[in-house]
């Protein structure tokens, strides 16, 4: 869900959210993490169905499987972990969080990149498409992992 450069920072604050102790060490404890098995459709399906149900079982755990699933480049752009929950409740992403209907459209894929728009119903009715961008070709220990280099906001 990039959409900011920013400045990375380690992930090594603790933070509290709504009572609940969620670290922003990586990967999140306690939410679904990346798999070499997973293809880019199965990592946009994970990251839908925690975000559509987010406070459960815990509070924020949907938002948490989402920063999971972002590639190393995007939570460099968007965390630490407290800065991308207040991404992804903010006002273009709002939808995501809690939403009540998606509709995928066809996964485009390319070699070590794919992308599909998603269109999202939010839980206030309001409907946003996305532009999901993912990739598996990267160096380091999450090389052939497909993971979320970018979330667009396509319309709103």
């Amino acid at each position: 869900m990039s959409c900011t450069p920013a400045v990375g920072t380690a992930y090594t604050a603790a933070s509290t959210t709504g009572g609940t102790r969620m670290s922003d060490e990586y990967p999140i404890d306690d939410a679904p993490t990346p798999a070499p098995g997973y293809d880019p459709s199965e990592v946009i399906e994970i990251q839908l169905e925690g975000l559509a149900n987010n406070d459960e079982p815990v509070d924020n755990a949907g938002i948490a499987t989402a920063y999971n699933f972002a590639s190393p480049a995007n939570r460099r752009s968007t965390g630490p972990f407290d800065r991308f929950v207040k991404m992804v409740t903010g006002p273009q992403y709002a939808p995501m969080v809690d939403h009540v209907a998606a509709t995928t459209g066809p996964l485009e894929q390319n070699g070590h990149t794919a992308e599909q728009r998603v269109t999202l119903t939010g839980a206030d009715g309001r409907v946003a498409t996305y532009r999901f961008g993912l990739s598996d070709d990267r160096s380091g220990s999450l090389d052939g992992y497909w993971l979320t280099d970018r979330v667009l906001v396509v319309e709103s």
